[in-house]
Formats: structure tokens, C-alpha cells, sequence
């Protein structure tokens, strides 16, 4: 197995872009990418394009990589359509890693896109009523909540959102009844990540708001209030991973891809967070690596929610079940402290185009690596994890992915 390397990086604005197109948003992030690595688009053994709206929105089912490759020049190679939820940019890149890892590739391209943003709004949200079992949804919402809690008519107002955030609803709630999470915990997790976007200029937000503004604001559900909810977005970010002995042929600055890791979930007690998805994914992350997580320098998470990113911080390691909270309120997660977490701003403040949204984060912790962020950068920043979860499978993600990069 060989070793393997990202040269290249690209990546849009995530936000809203309602005159682009897929086509086109592909084209920026890949071009972007091909610029940064010195590779040409004829160098190209094989590429992974993730998606998951383009059917539903737009009718285009399938062979949406081909076409939206296709239009920029790039054919005749293997072209892999992925869709895998919310991870759905990782799983990409995943495979284009092992695509070039097991020998078959030199180079491969990962790329993921979604434009979820249309004149009708309400059909933006119904991307995220697909990512579970869609022939039994009070089942769902029952195995989720597990008679711990009466459920709720959280959506009585008749405001429209992702149903995903009744469901963080429900994962907080149980993480509060376990371990006396507040909800202030999580605005200070929101706060910091909007605070972090304003020095990212491809964040959809870049307003800082403080712990109170958070707590202020109108509630989604639960004790989410929309400033901890990330935005629904359009946006696309690409990676060219090479072969070790084809580095000497391009100009990108390397950063090793030192492990990653692809997990579906399991059935497990939903209090039962040592088998969590996520911790078994980066336990494991962690052992291909050779590393701890007392070794990485910075993290991206995968913050649909803000609760999310105290959940995957104790996932990773960087706390105990139950103290990612706390964690959070010591300043350790923030720039300047000892383990940086969602510098870019994380999905509640750089946004969350689907498809694009973990490619996304390694776009970042590449940029991170390689001293190239301005005002966020984490200082002496060596290795970094990436982690990023899809759609519901009983009390959690049914997709994540782990990823560890460093330093060349």
C-alpha cells in the first residue's frame, strides 16, 4: 500500500448561489484545485464526484460526475458517482485515497457539490427528509428517542426546517439528561464558531456573535436556537491526491494523508457513546496513523448543530464522555487554545452544501498544514482530523469518516 498525498485543494464560497449551477460550481472547485497542484486536467487516472440533491432538484439521477465533469473538459477516465448523505465529500475522497493507495491510480480527483438553493425554498429542505428510512419515520423518531423522552410536535409553528434538527434536538437532550449539558454550552460553541468565520472569506457567514446573542435568538427546536443550526447552502470543494513517487512531477505543496476511515452505524443503546459511530471510526483512525489525540493540532467537525461539535469532540478523544461541554467553555477549542476545533467556521457559520460540505473541512485542514489561512491559523499546526457524519441509522449517523493529515 503506498503512500498517498493531497497536492491540490479548491473550493467555492458556500452560500447562495443562485445563478450557478452544479456545472458551474464544479468547474471553479476543480479548477481551483488543478491550479493549486500544478496537475492538468489529462493527468487525471480516475475521479470520485459526490452529490446528493441533483436528482431530487433538478431530475439529473444519474451520471451527474460525468456531466458536470464532462463539461469541463474532463473525460474518458473512470468517474464514480457518490452519494453518501452528509459525508457524502469524504466518502469521495476516501476512495479516491485507496483508488491510488492499492496502485491502480497515480492521481485521482475527489470533488463535491450540491446546489440546494432555489426560488422554492421549501424544496431545499426536502433533500434532508431522504437520509434515514423513509417507510418508517415514527420508527425512526422512536428507536431515536428510546422512550427516554415524550416525543415532541416541535414543528407546531409551522416554520420550515430540516427535520435533522429535531433529531439533534433529541441527541442534546439525552446528552443534557446524562451529564448536565447546558445549553449554554452550546452557544459557546456556536459563538466561537461564528466568531471563527469571520477571518474566512469563503464562509456564508462572517458575523461574530457573542454567547448572549446565541442564547438569544429565536428557538429552531429543542434548545437549538438558529444561530447553532447551520444554513442550508450551495457550494463545491475538490482534492487531487497523488501516489508518493509522482509528488516530483506537480508543484503543490504535499500534505500526507495519513489515515482515513469509513463507517456505517450499528445498533447500539443511545447512551452507549464508546460505541459510537464516530469513536469507533477514529479509535481506528488513530491506530492506521500511528497518533493520538493528544497529537493532532487542529480539528473540523461535522457541526450541523452546535451540540454536534461537543458530541464528536469527546468522539475524537479531546474530552471525556460527557465533558465536551466543558471543554468547549475553557477556551481549548478556540483559536489560540490547545485543540482548535472548526477554525473555518464550522457548517454552522461557513455553511452546508451537502456534497461539498466534508471535502470542505479537508480543503481547510489542508490550507491549515500548509500556514496558508491568515488570521485563523492554528500556529505550528502538524497534524489535523477531519470528522464528518451522514443521515440516521437507529440513535445515530448511518455514514462517518475519519480523517488524519500531516505535515510532509
Amino acid at each position: 500500500m503506498r503512500d498517498v498525498y493531497i497536492v491540490g485543494v479548491g473550493m467555492t464560497d458556500f452560500g447562495r448561489h443562485l445563478t450557478q449551477s452544479v456545472k458551474s460550481l464544479t468547474r471553479i472547485a476543480v479548477t481551483e484545485a488543478l491550479e493549486d497542484s500544478g496537475v492538468e486536467a489529462g493527468d487525471l487516472d480516475a475521479a470520485y464526484f459526490g452529490n446528493t440533491a441533483q436528482g431530487l432538484l433538478e431530475g439529473q439521477y444519474m451520471i451527474g460526475g460525468q456531466i458536470a465533469l464532462g463539461a469541463m473538459g474532463i473525460r474518458g477516465i473512470p468517474v464514480v458517482n457518490v452519494e453518501n448523505a452528509c459525508a457524502t465529500g469524504t466518502t469521495a475522497f476516501h476512495m479516491a485515497v485507496n483508488h491510488v493507495r492499492s496502485g491502480a491510480a497515480n492521481v485521482a480527483l475527489a470533488v463535491g457539490v450540491d446546489k440546494l438553493l432555489t426560488e422554492n425554498k421549501a424544496k431545499g429542505f426536502e433533500i434532508f427528509n431522504t437520509a434515514w428510512d423513509v417507510e418508517t419515520p415514527e420508527e425512526n423518531i422512536k428507536t431515536l428517542i428510546g422512550g427516554y423522552f415524550s416525543p415532541e410536535n416541535s414543528a407546531a409553528d409551522g416554520r420550515k426546517r430540516s427535520m435533522f434538527m429535531d433529531l439533534y434536538n433529541h441527541m442534546a437532550r439525552h446528552h443534557m439528561e446524562a451529564y448536565g449539558t447546558t445549553q449554554r454550552q452550546m452557544a459557546v460553541v456556536s459563538s466561537k464558531n461564528h466568531f471563527h468565520s469571520t477571518m474566512n472569506s469563503k464562509s456564508q457567514y462572517q458575523r461574530d456573535m457573542s454567547v448572549e446573542e446565541v442564547l438569544a435568538a429565536p428557538i429552531v427546536t429543542g434548545p437549538l436556537t438558529i444561530p447553532m443550526c447551520s444554513p442550508i447552502s450551495d457550494g463545491a470543494a475538490a482534492a487531487i491526491v497523488v501516489s508518493g513517487g509522482m509528488l516530483h512531477r506537480f508543484k503543490g505543496m504535499p500534505v500526507k494523508i495519513l489515515a482515513t476511515v469509513l463507517r456505517s452505524g450499528t445498533n447500539r443503546d443511545a447512551r452507549d457513546y464508546k460505541n459510537h459511530i464516530t469513536t469507533l471510526a477514529a479509535q481506528a483512525a488513530y491506530e492506521q496513523a500511528g497518533l493520538g489525540p493528544k497529537d493532532m493540532s487542529v480539528a473540523e467537525v461535522h457541526d450541523a448543530a452546535a451540540f454536534g461539535e461537543i458530541l464528536q469532540s469527546e468522539c475524537l478523544g479531546f474530552a471525556p464522555f460527557g465533558e465536551g461541554g466543558v471543554l468547549a467553555e475553557s477556551g481549548a477549542t478556540r483559536l489560540g487554545g490547545s485543540i482548535p476545533i472548526n477554525p473555518s467556521g464550522g457548517l454552522e457559520s461557513k455553511g452546508h452544501p451537502i456534497g461539498a460540505t466534508g471535502l470542505g473541512q479537508i480543503y481547510e485542514l489542508t490550507q491549515q498544514l500548509r500556514g496558508r489561512v491568515g488570521a485563523r491559523q492554528v500556529e505550528n499546526a502538524r497534524f489535523a482530523i477531519a470528522e464528518n457524519g451522514g443521515g440516521l441509522l437507529g440513535v445515530e449517523e448511518a455514514s462517518a469518516c475519519v480523517t488524519i493529515l500531516g505535515n510532509s
